[in-house]
């Protein structure tokens, strides 16, 4: 399966010290489910370089509607950190077509 790995990046305000540990939370998941045979995406992963391109200043333009494009092609979403509305929402387009959302790197079928 594809699977999105969905979870806070910047939420709250976080410096960039809390941005890098929310990332590598985000990567750590990724290999997990990489490890049980699947494929994962991370909607930050894509949209960063991209953001990097066009500026800070469009993060807002660029960060959702990279992840959200991404997570209507996967098939499968794990829901891992703290609160994130961004991550609550990819979660949202997984629920809305039936897709299967993991909460637990353990819940995914290896």
């Amino acid at each position: 399966m594809l699977i999105m790995v969905a979870g806070a990046y910047r939420s709250g305000g976080a410096d960039a010290a809390r941005r890098a540990a929310n990332l590598r939370i985000l990567n750590e998941a990724a290999l997990a489910v990489f490890r049980c045979g699947h494929i994962p995406l991370i909607g930050v992963n894509a949209a960063l370089p991209i953001i990097e391109a066009a500026g800070e200043d469009s993060y807002d333009a660029i960060m959702m509607p990279v992840s959200l494009a991404l997570a209507d092609r996967c098939d499968a979403c794990l829901r891992v950190g703290g609160p994130s509305r961004g991550a609550d929402a990819e979660v949202e387009r997984f629920r809305a077509r039936g897709l299967p959302v993991f909460l637990r790197v353990e819940d995914i079928p290896c």
